[in-house]
């Protein structure tokens, strides 16, 4: 493992027992944006934040909360990522390309039942991989490609519902690096309040991705 991948790793560890990080939250409440109100009753160790979204229904912006809590039980039986061993074969470049205007492509979300969200995809991420090629949809995700996918070591090795991958890329570059060994657990690996989007099927490898996070360590006293 190199030293800057030992950093990464160090730094996803902070990031998911963070106070206000993936392992901390503990619920998100739709139809109210009454952020102090929502801590009436709460342990000093919580606090709240606001979000919005648009319903996929009516169109109508809505509003919501989230609470936090530094001492989780999450947090608190927390052991570590399961990863695998970094291995180079897994840095691979892909070719870019960008689709003129603005494209939205429905994804699946995971609590979502019978309906889509539609998420802008900027461009298209051209990968050969075991021979066979792939386009894949890359999302913006507040200005920074997020590459949502599933292999075949999904529910078997790594978190059921597919893993993340960040996609750094400068305007006017046609290739981008794709390290798997930086693929990472959503947030709803960690905390049940969390609503990820889903691998869509052009999204799917038919490879076995062995590199990057597995899933998420607890001691066994925590089911989540």
């Amino acid at each position: 493992m190199t030293d800057e991948h030992a950093r990464w790793r160090e730094a996803r560890r902070r990031a998911v027992t963070a106070p206000t990080g993936n392992l901390a939250l503990i619920e998100t409440r739709w139809g109210t944006d009454d952020a102090q109100a929502a801590l009436v009753g709460q342990p000093e160790t919580v606090t709240s934040s606001t979000l919005r979204r648009t319903d996929p229904h009516t169109g109508a912006e809505q509003h919501g909360i989230r609470l936090w809590d530094a001492a989780s039980p999450a947090i608190r039986d927390f052991e570590d990522i399961d990863v695998y061993p970094y291995d180079e074969k897994w840095v691979l470049t892909a070719r870019y390309r960008d689709v003129p205007g603005e494209r939205r492509i429905p994804f699946a979300h995971a609590q979502d039942v019978g309906f889509t969200r539609d998420l802008p995809v900027p461009g298209d991420l051209h990968l050969t991989l075991a021979g066979q090629d792939y386009t894949l949809s890359a999302f913006d995700d507040d200005g920074r490609l997020l590459l949502v996918f599933g292999d075949p070591t999904n529910r078997t090795e790594t978190y059921g519902s597919g893993r993340f991958l960040f996609v750094d890329r400068e305007p006017g570059q046609e290739t981008v690096t794709l390290d798997f060994n930086r693929a990472f657990v959503p947030p709803c690996g960690f905390s049940e309040h969390y609503n990820c989007p889903l691998p869509p099927a052009q999204n799917r490898l038919a490879v076995p991705v062995e590199a990057g996070e597995k899933r998420p360590m607890f001691r066994p006293s925590l089911e989540i």
